[in-house]
């Protein structure tokens, strides 16, 4: 939301950012509605009704980032620099306003409920196979920059223990994904480019 306020950010910067958050905030209530609340209900049909309103709220989720994602942010034009006009820094700052929140109203809804379900009835187990579904079926979309935010909040321990069922292959390339990443948030900080 900050960047959209600098003028310093380029488009392509912008659409990067907003296109990570459109797709992992969709795969985010997508994989709790398909998977993890019918594990839930499985186990604890009584909540069947909350975790009905936080599918609702997931469908008001969705109508925010339909707007933020039909933002026009790719194709920069000849005569723009490849920079935003202030009308589109505009639209696209109360499109990522309005994402943000929906997702800090559903949060304040969504803990309450599914942290005391996942503790009375979801098994290691099922939680270990829950997570690797969601690693499997995450989107690759500037996937970089999800390293460089986990490693801006988490502990060196923390992030670890995140990417530790990281595809093999993967691995190697950590370090190059975090220069990116790190170089990127710099640009859509106006701190660096």
């Amino acid at each position: 939301m900050d960047a959209a306020d600098r003028p310093s950010v380029p488009r392509q910067a912008l659409a990067q950012l907003r296109d990570f958050l459109v797709v992992n905030l969709r795969h985010h209530h997508e994989t709790e509605d398909e998977w993890l609340w019918p594990l839930i209900l499985t186990a604890a049909p009584d909540v069947k009704r909350a975790l009905d309103d936080l599918s609702e709220e997931h469908e008001r989720l969705d109508a925010a980032l339909d707007r933020l994602a039909d933002i026009g942010l790719t194709g920069a034009k000849d005569h723009d620099g490849g920079h935003l006009n202030e009308d589109d820094r505009h639209a696209l700052r109360e499109a990522a306003v309005a994402v943000r929140d929906s997702v800090r109203d559903h949060l304040d809804h969504e803990e309450p409920v599914l942290f005391p379900a996942l503790r009375a009835h979801i098994t290691p187990a099922q939680w270990a196979e829950f997570a690797q579904r969601v690693i499997a079926t995450t989107p690759p979309v500037a996937g970089h920059l999800m390293i460089g935010l986990l490693d801006e909040v988490g502990t060196p321990a923390e992030v670890e223990s995140i990417f530790v069922n990281m595809p093999p292959a993967m691995k190697p390339l950590l370090p190059a994904l975090r220069a990116q990443a790190a170089a990127d948030l710099r640009v859509l900080r106006g701190t660096g480019s």
